[in-house]
C-alpha cells in the first residue's frame, strides 16, 4: 500500500510539473485561429495579482551614457509604479501614478514632477500609466479587443495588427502561441522616423503566473538610439510593498 501511495504522489507531482512546463512550452505550434480568438486569449493571459515586488538588472545606453544598474520595482496594480535605481548608492527614484510622474536623482541633485513627458523624452512615444504597466507585464500597450485585428503567423508567432492603423503610427504585436503573452510589440511613426520595439526573449513561471524574465527596449529616432534591457532577478507577488518617496529640498527642476 505504501508503495502504491508513493507511486501516486510521484505521478501527481510529475503531472503538475508537466502542466507548468507546457504553459511556457518553447515547442508550441501556432495554429490557424482567428484574430479575435488570439486577442481574447492575450487579454485572458493578463496579470491578475495585486502587487509586485521585484529586483531587476538594468542596462541603459543612449550613445552618450552607458550604465548598468540594480533596480527595485514595486507595483500596486493600476495604482502605483515605484522604481529605485542603485549603483553602490541610490542613483534615482521614480513614483508613477495614473495621473503623474515624480522623479529625483541624489547623484545629479535634480528632480521632476508632472506628466508623462519625461517618459516620452526617453522612449520617443507618448505613453500612459496603463501602457507602462503593461510593458513591464508582457501585455500589449493597446487593448487588442477594442478594434478589429488582422492576424498572420510569422516565425511561429501570431502577428496581430489593427485592421485600421492609427493616423500617427502603426503598431504590431507578436504573440507567443504557448502562453499568449507577447514576444514583441512595435510602434512605428514613419513620418517622424520614430520606432519603439519592446521584446520579451523569455518568461518564467512564478507561482503558476507566466511572467517576463527579460525585457529589451529599443527606441530610435532620426538623431538617436536608446536601448534599455531589463532582467528580472527576483519577483514576489501579493506582499506588502513600501513605496516611500519624498523629493529632498534644494534639488534643481528638470524641464521637458
Amino acid at each position: 500500500m505504501k508503495f502504491l501511495k508513493y507511486i501516486l504522489i510521484i505521478t501527481i507531482v510529475l503531472a503538475s510539473c508537466k502542466t507548468k512546463k507546457n504553459m511556457i512550452d518553447a515547442n508550441a505550434i501556432a495554429k490557424d485561429i482567428s484574430a479575435k480568438k488570439v486577442a481574447k486569449k492575450h487579454i485572458a493571459a493578463n496579470f491578475d495579482k495585486k502587487t509586485i515586488d521585484a529586483k531587476l538588472k538594468a542596462n541603459f545606453n543612449n550613445g552618450k551614457t552607458k550604465q548598468s544598474l540594480s533596480v527595485s520595482m514595486k507595483i500596486k496594480k493600476d495604482e502605483v509604479i515605484w522604481l529605485k535605481g542603485t549603483k553602490f548608492l541610490t542613483v534615482f527614484k521614480v513614483k508613477i501614478t495614473p495621473t503623474s510622474l515624480s522623479y529625483y536623482s541624489p547623484v545629479a541633485k535634480h528632480y521632476f514632477e508632472g506628466d508623462f513627458s519625461m517618459i516620452k523624452e526617453l522612449l520617443g512615444v507618448e505613453i500612459n500609466f496603463e501602457q507602462l504597466q503593461n510593458l513591464f507585464l508582457g501585455q500589449s500597450l493597446l487593448d487588442v479587443t477594442e478594434e478589429k485585428q488582422d492576424v498572420e503567423i510569422v516565425n511561429n508567432k501570431y502577428l496581430l495588427s489593427p485592421e485600421k492603423q492609427a493616423k500617427l503610427f502603426d503598431i504590431f504585436f507578436a504573440i507567443n502561441p504557448s502562453n499568449f503573452k507577447l514576444n514583441e510589440q512595435t510602434i512605428v511613426n514613419a513620418d517622424k522616423d520614430l520606432r519603439l520595439d519592446v521584446k520579451y526573449p523569455s518568461y518564467n513561471l512564478i507561482n503558476d503566473i507566466v511572467f517576463p524574465a527579460e525585457i529589451n527596449i529599443i527606441a530610435k529616432n532620426k538623431k538617436s538610439r536608446t536601448t534599455i534591457d531589463f532582467t528580472y532577478k527576483t519577483v514576489v507577488f501579493d506582499t506588502d510593498v513600501n513605496m516611500s518617496f519624498r523629493i529632498p529640498d534644494g534639488y534643481k527642476l528638470l524641464e521637458f
